[in-house]
């Protein structure tokens, strides 16, 4: 099947009020271009040198997501031009990005990375860890920043009760959140979760947002 043809059959497990991101990391520009063609404008990438190097050679009406773990360090080259950042797993990425963004004259959106698979390779916050963020007085004068929901990996396993159970731990969480925090604030609405593996199960559970990759490019070898 085409990368065309990809895309449709995942739009049609996907409802209207979900999110798809097109995640392209490792894939070729033209694979890009392809899927551009067929209609898609959310592209997801996990490496920073990888996003930089495309950002420029591809139509600049792509909305870049950022996926992955990120260093510090490279939030300066991020910053101008990713639409979210979904991998928000420390105090001081987050402040990194509010700093960057204040150069740039944005206000970025993010989300707050939560650990919720058993795997321990994972990254994240956890509840405590995000309430005492939330908290905090150096949150309070982030102005170039936007927390609009929550993001979350289930451990990769063909056990599907596990997945779904993680998948429900990252819903009620943003709930939670939505509840203390963000209960007046209207753009605090994304549950990011849900993979080429999986993303049907994180739709069932609450999912806003998937990040989908080898159901619409193929196999990363």
């Amino acid at each position: 099947m085409t990368i065309k043809e990809n895309i449709k059959s995942v739009r049609k497990n996907i409802s209207k009020n979900v999110t798809l991101i097109s995640v392209s990391k490792t894939k070729p520009n033209e694979a890009i271009i392809e899927a551009y063609e067929a209609g898609e404008r959310l592209f997801g990438e996990n490496k920073a040198q990888e996003i930089i190097k495309k950002q420029p050679e591809l139509p600049q009406d792509i909305q870049w997501h950022f996926i992955g773990h990120l260093q510090t360090n490279k939030v300066k080259y991020l910053t101008p031009f990713v639409s979210l950042f979904h991998s928000i797993d420390r105090a001081k990425l987050l402040k990194t990005i509010n700093s960057e963004a204040k150069k740039s004259n944005r206000i970025v959106d993010c989300l707050l990375q939560f650990h919720i698979a058993e795997e321990t390779t994972k990254f994240g916050l956890d509840i405590k860890e995000a309430n005492e963020l939330l908290k905090s007085d150096t949150y309070s004068a982030m102005e170039n920043i936007r927390i609009i929901g929550v993001m979350g990996m289930a451990t990769f396993t063909d056990n599907t009760d596990q997945v779904r159970r993680e998948f429900r731990i990252l819903k009620n969480i943003f709930t939670d959140l939505k509840k203390n925090f963000f209960a007046d604030d209207s753009s605090f609405k994304e549950v990011s979760m849900g993979m080429s593996g999986d993303y049907k199960i994180a739709i069932e559970e609450g999912s806003t947002m998937v990040r989908v990759g080898s159901s619409i490019f193929g196999s990363r070898y």
